[in-house]
């Protein structure tokens, strides 16, 4: 999963691109970058690292002009060194920069159609470079020397039919402006806002409406499935259905984790979707265990907090902080490998012994996914005193690998895959475990204003949207994604770059 955000303004936009890249750092803490535009300048500075990191005064000074897009990265499908940090760039036609936050399920068929069909090089193995190229061939076959809004969205159109899976792009033209669009499905969120200046309109596109709130745009709408919006350097905003939307199924999992809980995604609250998660996970509880005898609701910090106050105040059941978080560990999901993940938790999170001493504690997580990170703070509660561990997940069982963006691991390293709800308690050491229903995370997840129908499950349900994901590409997935497989990339990072910069 990664935070894109691009800007169109009557004044410099490099402090505002920082300031709401730190406002999505949740998004993506390996890598960022910025990349402005100064009437037929480029700018760009990009690395590994925190946005903190990564940017310092000298580095802002030369990020000149008043349009800009930008980007954090967790890796996703094998891109992991500092070479696939974004945005990218390619110089044919006018100069194009690309920020990417998703997911390309036919990247092995479009990586061999540009070299062998259009004719371009690629430099990395991520598919935003990939897509980058593929935009870039359709907008060279217009031989304007300047473009028109249609002609951007022609090119995109053409865009659309060639690159499938979950996607949503920001991309900035050297002397046009900046460009979003959006999968045909809606997968991966991107909003539009607005604000008046002194001197004019000023327009945002970003992963998350908490960019905008920030930064005091206002939240107009979201891009639809499939649409293009163009914002040239006067600030005009021009739009166009680029492909015909699909069925909208945003990814769920924004609403479970990754999104911010002030967050609002296809007019859906993300903080009021994990209140009814927890709502119905306390239904699901009372259901299961009407004479329950759990002493105190704790959250595992940060995401379930919302979900767990709304289940202990439904169940009628002490909620309280057990757990003192360091917030200077990034999330062990999106960490590399099994042993750092290991070693993160113990340093992540310690527990606040009274609230677990002599106590039976419902601990509360967003989800479950391979396990480690559960088994390893059960443990640490047990050490503080717990007479008994249960466990509740408000999202349910992790069955199959996300393709749409998320780096989540391959099904063989999936805990509950493939396993009963009574194995995965014994293997993560509760003594009750209980998840979410799928049906009652859609329920909590739908909202009567926002129009959605339906979400991807794919992870949880194993049903892909796109269509195009058959059992040829999961085994793609795990040659690209198993954990033994990142070791040995980050031994040999260089793997299929043949021109590397220096």
């Amino acid at each position: 999963m990664c935070g894109i955000v691009g800007i169109v303004g009557t004044s410099p936009v490099n402090q505002r691109i920082y300031d709401a890249l730190t406002v999505l750092q949740h998004r993506g803490q390996d890598a960022a970058g910025i990349m402005t535009m100064l009437d037929d300048g480029l700018f760009v500075r990009k690395d590994t690292g925190l946005v903190r990191d990564v940017f310092h005064q000298r580095h802002m000074l030369q990020l000149a002009g008043n349009a800009g897009i930008g980007h954090v990265r967790y890796p996703t499908a094998g891109c992991d060194s500092a070479d696939e940090a974004q945005p990218f760039y390619v110089n044919s036609p006018f100069g194009i920069g690309l920020a990417h936050n998703g997911n390309l399920t036919n990247v092995a068929d479009l990586t061999t159609a540009l070299v062998r069909g259009d004719r371009r090089h690629l430099n990395t193995s991520s598919d935003s470079e990939v897509l980058l190229n593929v935009l870039a061939s359709e907008l060279q076959k217009n031989t304007a020397a300047h473009l028109a809004p249609n002609d951007i969205f022609t090119a995109l159109e053409a865009v659309f039919r060639r690159c499938r899976g979950g996607f949503a792009v920001v991309t900035l033209i050297v002397g046009h402006g900046v460009v979003g669009f959006r999968d045909p499905n809606g997968i991966r969120p991107l909003v539009l806002g607005k604000r008046e200046s002194a001197r004019g309109s000023e327009w945002m596109l970003a992963s998350e409406s908490v960019a905008l709130d920030m930064l005091d745009f206002r939240l107009v709408r979201d891009v639809n499935p499939g649409e293009a919006v163009f914002i040239d350097r006067q600030g005009r905003m021009f739009s166009h259905q680029c492909a015909p939307a699909a069925r909208h199924t945003p990814c769920i999992f924004e609403y479970v984790y990754f999104a911010r809980p002030d967050t609002i995604i296809d007019n859906i609250s993300v903080h009021k979707a994990r209140m009814r998660m927890g709502e119905r996970l306390a239904d699901k509880i009372r259901r299961l265990r009407p004479g329950h005898d759990i002493d105190v609701v704790i959250p595992i910090p940060d995401t379930s907090r919302t979900s767990a106050m709304q289940l202990a105040a439904s169940l009628g059941v002490k909620y309280r902080e057990g757990f003192v978080k360091n917030r200077y560990i990034g999330r062990t999901f999106i960490m590399p490998g099994q042993e750092m993940r290991q070693k993160s938790v113990r340093g992540k999170l310690n527990a606040i012994d009274l609230e677990f001493r002599n106590r039976n504690v419902l601990l509360v997580d967003d989800s479950i996914v391979r396990g480690t990170t559960s088994a390893q703070i059960i443990e640490v509660a047990r050490e503080a005193g717990a007479r008994k561990v249960y466990f509740a997940s408000a999202a349910p069982p992790v069955r199959f690998p996300n393709v749409y963006g998320i780096d989540m691991p391959v099904a063989a390293e999936l805990v509950a895959a493939g396993r009963s709800d009574e194995e995965v308690a014994r293997i993560i050491g509760a003594d009750w475990l209980v998840y979410q229903d799928l049906g009652d995370l859609v329920a909590a997840c739908r909202h009567d204003n926002a129009r959605i129908e339906e979400f991807d499950t794919s992870c949880f349900s194993g049903e892909y949207v796109t269509g195009d994901v058959n059992d040829e590409y999961l085994g793609r997935l795990v040659r690209e994604r198993a954990d033994e497989v990142k070791a040995l990339r980050r031994e040999d990072p260089d793997g299929r770059r043949p021109v590397r910069a220096v």
